[in-house]
């Protein structure tokens, strides 16, 4: 892989043409990964990074100069986007702002993000034809610094069991990082504070069940640093993980990557990487491809959340 600049290069992605500049402009120094080799990863995952991100509000996380020259998290779509790359406009509370975010139909908007030196894709969980509810439930298993990946993996099971349960069906990815996914499509009739209700209820059950392994404890100074916790804020209002099919920005360019529930005892996410995930994916195709016909109906956990009396703490801040 070369380590200049490089010529521009035109690609046609779909119906489109798409200007990529400095091609050879290396994003990944210790595998020497260029952009026209993130552009090509992306290409070769295309049907499910676009299943992934479409018509949802899309955070970017850009790396102009590559990782070493750190991240720029961009709400707002980049200037000198052509007139066919499609936005929706999402109003910011907190600040009393609105952004108009990227909101992917097709291939080529993914790759005009790369061309501007995006590296992940943070969709949030609602749509563009009502972002203030959600039609996607996260179960985030995030490990505490001294948690071992084995107890991510036996944890999976107990969520796979409490969704088997309630007639869930849920959707297992890496995260890219250390942890586990879990993504449920819900029906788009409830609020952010009433997901985000249901998701700490169904994460008190998964608690119960495994005490000596999960946390639920909403400050990070509180949690015993060994356990899983369940992070049910990643359900909130302009909260947002990578997408499935999403690179990481870390030095190993591993892939948020569906998987299969009984792949999760034998894998590690270091396992997946933009060398790995194509092969993967032509063998194996998008594991999330069924996704949007398996909807469930929340309103069981919402009665949870009623009877265990949940109560939110203060809504957390999002990413900025």
């Amino acid at each position: 892989m070369a380590g200049g600049a490089g010529a521009a290069v035109e690609l046609t992605v779909g119906e489109r043409e798409v200007r990529i500049s400095n091609p050879d402009r290396v994003y990944f120094p210790e595998s020497g990964v260029t952009k026209l080799d993130l552009v090509q990863y992306y290409l070769s995952v295309g049907d499910g990074i676009v299943n992934a991100l479409r018509d949802r509000p899309c955070m970017l996380h850009r790396f102009p100069k590559g990782l070493t020259g750190g991240k720029v998290h961009q709400k707002r779509l980049p200037a000198g986007a052509p007139d066919w790359v499609s936005t929706v406009r999402v109003y910011f509370p907190r600040y009393g702002r609105h952004a108009d975010e990227l909101c992917v139909g097709e291939l080529a908007e993914v790759i005009w993000a790369v061309q501007m030196s995006t590296v992940e894709f943070h969709p949030w969980n609602s749509r563009r034809a009502d972002t203030e509810s959600p039609d996607e439930w996260r179960i985030d298993l995030d490990p505490m610094p001294d948690c071992p990946w084995s107890r991510v993996q036996r944890v999976a099971g107990v969520v796979r069991e409490v969704l088997d349960e309630i007639g869930a069906v849920g959707w297992p990815k890496t995260s890219g990082g250390k942890g586990l996914h879990v993504y449920v499509r819900i029906a788009p009739e409830h609020g952010f504070q009433q997901v985000r209700r249901a998701a700490l209820a169904f994460a008190e059950e998964v608690r119960r069940r495994a005490p000596e392994e999960v946390t639920t404890t909403w400050w990070r100074r509180d949690r015993d640093p060994g356990r899983l916790f369940i992070d049910y804020n990643q359900n909130a209002r302009d909260h947002t993980i990578a997408a499935a099919y999403s690179v990481r920005g870390n030095p190993a360019a591993t892939v948020s990557t569906p998987v299969g529930w009984d792949e999760i005892e034998n894998i590690h996410p270091r396992d997946f990487t933009v060398a790995t995930v194509p092969a993967r994916y032509r063998r194996l195709g998008d594991l999330h491809a069924g996704i949007d016909d398996a909807v469930f109906d929340l309103r069981q956990l919402i009665e949870w959340a009623d009877r265990d009396e949940v109560d939110l703490d203060e809504e957390p801040a999002p990413e900025s």
